[in-house]
């Protein structure tokens, strides 16, 4: 389906039209709708694009609420792989030293 714009201050930023695709998502039985400006890929493979989109979208909400990461530091691979890493090796050291030492300080104390 193709949508063009029709708003004063839109139609004059981006007169092309611009495709709207949907999606129905059988395992999880929830329907979606995705709007790009590619009009030469399939559909399924936005919708797929999109789909992984959301799954690293979910790696990195899980790694900032687990390992209490605020925001990376760097944006190449190496930065952000050496921060989780280093992330991961303190919440290990946090756990034994509260489980095997007693240690009943903060990990922000400490």
């Amino acid at each position: 389906m193709l949508i063009h714009l029709t708003g004063s201050k839109t139609k004059t930023y981006y007169p092309k039209p611009i495709r709207k695709i949907k999606y129905y998502d059988k395992e999880y039985h929830h329907r979606y709708e995705f709007i790009t400006n590619n009009m030469e890929m399939a559909a399924q493979d936005i919708a797929d694009i999109y789909k992984r989109r959301w799954q690293v979208e979910l790696f990195f909400k899980r790694i900032k609420q687990n390992l209490k990461i605020k925001s990376f530091w760097g944006t190449s691979m190496n930065a952000v792989f050496s921060q989780i890493w280093i992330a991961l090796i303190i919440s290990v050291l946090l756990w034994i030293g509260k489980t095997l030492a007693g240690i009943t300080a903060t990990p922000l104390q400490i």
